[in-house]
C-alpha cells in the first residue's frame, strides 16, 4: 500500500538478502509478511497501538467519557486487516508448507481493503455509540 512504502521497502531488502544466502550459501530462508493484524492481546495503549487497537481504544474512551468519537485524517484510507489467530495458523502453514525463497504476503484479497472509517463504524456499531 502506498501509505506504508519507506516500511515496505525495508521489508524488500530481507528479501533480497533471503535470495542472496540461498544462492551463496544454500539456505533456505524467506519472509512471511501479514498485512494489519488484530484480536486477543492487541495493543491498545494510545501512543503504541496500530489502527485497530487505536481505534477500539478511542471508542471506548469516547464511550465511557461521553465525549465525542474522532478519527485522524479524512478515513478514506484503505487497508487490509487479518485476524490474529487466523494468522497464527497461516504462520505454521507457512513454516511446514512454504518451500520458496520469494516472501509470501498474508493478507485477505486486495478487493476486501476497507476504510478506515468504515472500520471506525463497525467498531462504533460494536460498541453501540450513539
Amino acid at each position: 500500500h502506498p501509505s506504508n512504502a519507506a516500511f515496505s521497502y525495508a521489508k524488500r531488502v530481507i528479501d533480497l538478502q533471503n535470495k542472496k544466502c540461498n544462492e551463496e550459501h544454500g539456505c533456505m530462508f524467506t519472509s512471511v509478511v501479514p498485512c494489519n493484524v488484530f484480536g486477543p492481546h492487541d495493543n491498545f495503549d494510545p501512543l503504541h497501538a496500530h489502527v485497530m487497537g487505536a481505534l477500539i481504544n478511542r471508542a471506548y474512551e469516547a464511550k465511557k467519557n461521553d465525549t465525542a468519537f474522532e478519527i485522524w485524517g479524512t478515513g478514506a484510507a484503505q487497508r487490509q486487516f487479518i485476524y490474529n489467530l487466523d494468522l497464527a495458523k497461516l504462520f505454521i502453514w507457512a513454516l511446514r508448507e512454504y518451500q520458496e525463497i520469494d516472501p509470501i504476503i498474508l493478507a485477505p484479497d486486495e478487493a476486501d481493503e476497507v476504510s478506515i472509517k468504515d472500520v471506525a463504524m463497525m467498531i462504533l456499531e460494536a460498541f453501540d455509540f450513539k
